[in-house]
């Protein structure tokens, strides 16, 4: 399980700083898609997919230690569960989804980048000093 963990901690990784850096570059980009999952079509899409990469998180790392591996599983969870979200309660999680980006959207930013950088340390062995 020990190399799974370091893929999908590079995986995870690097996707958590690609899509901070995308925000901090283009910050109407997530405004963007906020407004797009107003359409069911696009919200169906976005739920499957949460699923589906959470569902296959889940399924290769569904560790619960108390360790930076929790992370990765916490990560595929959370996707499986805002994909049901988008499913059942679509205009409920749309919603949702907009308080927090008005209300929280630089605590989000921040925290994107520091879990991936955290990630990419355990990935990678990096030592900080």
């Amino acid at each position: 399980m020990e190399n799974t963990s370091i893929f999908l901690a590079k995986f995870w990784g690097w996707y958590l700083i690609i899509f901070f850096l995308i925000l901090t570059f283009n910050p109407k980009r997530i405004i963007q898609i906020i407004t797009d999952l107003k359409d069911q079509k696009f919200a169906i899409l976005v739920a499957f997919f949460a699923i589906i990469i959470g569902l296959l998180n889940i399924l290769f790392h569904n560790i619960w230690e108390s360790n930076w591996t929790i992370i990765i599983t916490l990560i595929g969870w959370v996707a499986v569960l805002i994909g049901l979200a988008l499913f059942i309660f679509p205009k409920r999680t749309i919603h949702w989804f907009n308080f927090i980006n008005i209300k929280f959207i630089q605590l989000i930013y921040m925290l994107l980048f520091l879990a991936g950088l955290f990630l990419l340390t355990m990935a990678y062995d990096f030592v900080i000093v």
